[in-house]
C-alpha cells in the first residue's frame, strides 16, 4: 500500500479525494498498488466530511511522515505552495499538481530539485484540466520538432466570446452570465485579462522547447476591449474571434509567444471550439497538426488528471520519469514589437475617402470590409503582414490625422 497526501481541499482537492475514494479498486489495478489517502491538509474544519479523520492543519505531519510517498498539491497560488512542494521534493516525496501559476513561475527550479532527489514532479492538470496534453507532448509526440503550439486555453473567456458570437450578448452581459453559472470568478481578471492562458502557454512552451519561458516574457492581452462590432467584422471577414495562446519557433531559434484575441478563419480546427471547451493544436514536423479537445477545467476533469499523475508516480517510485526543462531567460523570446502578423483595424472618420488614402499609404495589402448597420463614420479593413512596431507607428499617424482607431486585432494563420 502506498500512502499519499492531498494538500488543499477546495474544488480540485475535494475532487481528487472523491476520485481516489470512489475508484480505489480500478486505480489500484492500474497502479499495481493500493493507494491510501493518509492526510488531507487544509486550514479549515470539515467535521461533517466522511474523511474527517484524515484532515490536518499541520504541513509537518505530511513532511515528517516517511510513509507518505506521493503528495498532491492542489492549493493554488505560489505561497505557501512553493515552499511546501520544495520541502516535499527535498524529503524524497514525489509531488503532483494542478497549480499552473506555480509551474509557470517556479517549474525549472522544482524540476531540478526533483531530478536531484530522484523523485517526480508531475503537472498534467496544470494545462487543459482533464485534457491530456503534457504527457502527449513529452512522450507520444517526443519524436517531433514542435513547429507551433496554439490553443484556446481558457474556458471562461471562450464561453464569453461564444455568447458574444452566437447570442450577440455584450461582453459585460456575457461575463455576468459566466459568473452566475460558476464559470467565472467574482474577480475575473485572471481569466478575462489573459493571465490564466499566459501561464498555460508558458508551461507548454517550456516543455516543448526545453527552457523555462517565464510568464512575464509572454505578451498578454485579454478580451475586455472586444466589442460586438468586432465580432460582426470577424464574421464578415469569414471567421470568429478567439483568445489564443500561441508559441512558434522562428528561423533564428527564438520564440514568438503571445496571448491575445485573434481573428480565426472558419476553416480552422479551433474556430468551432465553443463554450467552456478548450482546444489545443500541436503542430509537429512529423505528425502535422494534432488537436486536443475537451473541458479545460472543472472539479472532476481536473481531479482526473491529478489522480492520473498520482498513479504514474506510484508506478515510478523507484525510477524518474523524464519530464524536465532548464532555466531560461529573455533572450529566448523575440520582443513582441519585432514580431509581425496581418491585422484587422476599425476606425472612426468624418472623411472616408481621405481616410482610405491614408490607410493604403500606411498599411500593406489593405482590404476594406463591411458589416451590417455600421454607422456612416465607421471604416474597417484588414492589412497584410506587418511588424508590430510599424503597426504602432501607423496607428499613431492615423490618430494624428484625426482618424480615431477603435480596434486593432491580430489575424491568425491557424
Amino acid at each position: 500500500m502506498v500512502q499519499v497526501a492531498v494538500m488543499g481541499h477546495g474544488v480540485v482537492g475535494s475532487g481528487v479525494v472523491e476520485v481516489l475514494m470512489d475508484h480505489c479498486e480500478s486505480i489500484a489495478r492500474r497502479a499495481k498498488e493500493e493507494i491510501n489517502i493518509k492526510y488531507i491538509l487544509d486550514i479549515r474544519d470539515f467535521p461533517d466530511s466522511p474523511y474527517a479523520d484524515k484532515f490536518t492543519k499541520s504541513f509537518d505531519d505530511i513532511l515528517n511522515d516517511d510513509e507518505v510517498r506521493v503528495v498532491a498539491e492542489v492549493m493554488g497560488g505560489v505561497n505557501p505552495a512553493f515552499e511546501f512542494t520544495k520541502k516535499c521534493l527535498l524529503a524524497g516525496k514525489s509531488v503532483v499538481t494542478s497549480n499552473k501559476e506555480l509551474v509557470a513561475t517556479k517549474g525549472a527550479e522544482l524540476l531540478e530539485i526533483a531530478k536531484n532527489n530522484n523523485v517526480n514532479y508531475l503537472f498534467e492538470a496544470s494545462v487543459g484540466g482533464g485534457i491530456p496534453i503534457i504527457r502527449p507532448i513529452s512522450q507520444c509526440l517526443a519524436a517531433n520538432e514542435f513547429v507551433e503550439i496554439a490553443g484556446i486555453l481558457n474556458g471562461t473567456t471562450n464561453f464569453i466570446l461564444t455568447k458574444m458570437i452566437k447570442d450577440h450578448m455584450s461582453f459585460e452581459d456575457a461575463l455576468r452570465m459566466a459568473q452566475e453559472l460558476g464559470y467565472a470568478e467574482r474577480k475575473p481578471e485572471a481569466d478575462v485579462e489573459g493571465f490564466d492562458a499566459c501561464r498555460k502557454i508558458a508551461i507548454l512552451a517550456s516543455l516543448s522547447y526545453g527552457k523555462h519561458i517565464y510568464p512575464d516574457l509572454v505578451h498578454t492581452q485579454g478580451i475586455t476591449k472586444i466589442t460586438l462590432d468586432d465580432v460582426a467584422y470577424a464574421s464578415s471577414w469569414g471567421g470568429v474571434i478567439k483568445l489564443i495562446g500561441q508559441v512558434k519557433r522562428l528561423d533564428d531559434g527564438r520564440l514568438d509567444i503571445s496571448v491575445e484575441p485573434m481573428f480565426i478563419d472558419n476553416s480552422s480546427q479551433l474556430a468551432g471550439v465553443d463554450d467552456v471547451f478548450n482546444g489545443i493544436l500541436v503542430r509537429g514536423d512529423a505528425t502535422g497538426d494534432v488537436v486536443f479537445y475537451g473541458k479545460g477545467a472543472g472539479k472532476l476533469p481536473t481531479a482526473s488528471a491529478v489522480v492520473a499523475d498520482i498513479i504514474d508516480c506510484v508506478k515510478h517510485l523507484k525510477a524518474r520519469k523524464y519530464l524536465f526543462w532548464a532555466n531560461g531567460d529573455s533572450s529566448l523570446v523575440k520582443p513582441y514589437e519585432e514580431t509581425s502578423y496581418p491585422v484587422f483595424v476599425c476606425v472612426e472618420t468624418d472623411d472616408k475617402k481621405e481616410a482610405e488614402k491614408k490607410i493604403v499609404s500606411l498599411f500593406p495589402d489593405t482590404r476594406i470590409i463591411a458589416r451590417a448597420d455600421a454607422p456612416e463614420n465607421e471604416l474597417a479593413f484588414v492589412a497584410g503582414n506587418m511588424i508590430v512596431a510599424d503597426q504602432e507607428k501607423a496607428v499613431e499617424e492615423l490618430e494624428n490625422s484625426g482618424i480615431k482607431v477603435r480596434s486593432r486585432i491580430r489575424i491568425s494563420d491557424l
